[in-house]
């Protein structure tokens, strides 16, 4: 496995600069590694730099190990000290996550809540929750369910984030459910991105297509949406993390994925 540090800490590096530089209007340098005071719309909505859905296949292709390996990944990314400074550097200094898993059009399960993070303890908690939470798989992919049910996520909660993104992760192509293009849509009209973690594994099982798909193409052209939106591929075992923290970065400090990720896709125009 390649360590992914050096770059990670260059994405760090340019999100502290970007987010300090007052990115949204809002300069952050003199409350970096503070507490913040929590800040409120009229309606009560508590405003955060990101409103973070991470929405994790868990269909049949997913066996337990892997299912709770990409728990343990998530946990590991969203605790590591480079992804707090970089929360801790917006102009809130705090992120809203909500951790779902799903597969069939009627399988979409929230593992763990809304979740405020802003310290390493915040993360911490967030990580017992998942730790403790039961593994139940499905059987098919419907990964349009799974954006419909992320928007609602987002649409009922009680956040008002300057971004708002859904980061889909999984390992083939959609067979089940609702139309993906219309889901696609619907997140775009409530200005929603949605990014991809697609992740490459040979595993043979009953739903996989005959035909060999390149996973990484398809949430290319078919996943992703939105202002933005950008896919970070991965393999199952060696780079899951790495991958996903670069991700986090990009994400929290809305950075340009073409400049800092390597593989980078944005969505194409038209």
């Amino acid at each position: 496995m390649t360590d992914g540090r050096p770059i990670l800490r260059t994405l760090v590096l340019a999100a502290s600069a970007w987010l300090m530089l007052g990115a949204g209007g809002r300069a952050t340098a003199p409350w970096v590694g503070e507490a913040r005071p929590h800040e409120y719309t009229d309606d009560g909505r508590e405003l955060v730099d990101l409103e973070l859905v991470l929405a994790v296949d868990v269909s049949s292709s997913i066996d337990e190990t892997e299912a709770r390996r990409q728990r343990e990944g998530h946990v590991a990314a969203l605790a590591d000290p480079d992804i707090i400074s970089a929360i801790q550097s917006g102009g809130y200094g705090r992120i809203a996550v909500v951790y779902l898993e799903w597969a069939d059009a009627d399988f979409q399960r929230v593992v763990a809540p809304w979740t405020v993070i802003e310290t390493e303890e915040d993360a911490q908690i967030f990580a017992a929750t998942l730790a403790t939470a039961p593994f139940i798989s499905g059987r098919r992919t419907a990964i349009g369910a799974a954006i419909d049910s992320s928007v609602g996520l987002m649409q009922d909660n009680a956040f008002e984030g300057v971004r708002q993104v859904i980061d889909i992760s999984g390992d083939g192509p959609q067979n089940s459910g609702p139309s993906l293009s219309l889901a696609r849509e619907r997140a775009d009209t409530a200005n929603i991105t949605v990014n991809g973690l697609p992740i490459t594994n040979n595993r043979q099982h009953p739903f996989r297509p005959s035909v060999s798909i390149d996973v990484s193409a398809y949430f290319e052209n078919q996943v992703i949406t939105g202002p933005g939106a950008f896919i970070s591929p991965s393999n199952e075992h060696d780079d899951f993390v790495d991958a996903l923290r670069r991700k986090l970065i990009i994400e929290i400090a809305g950075l340009d994925p073409t400049r800092f990720l390597e593989p980078a896709v944005r969505v194409r125009n038209g």
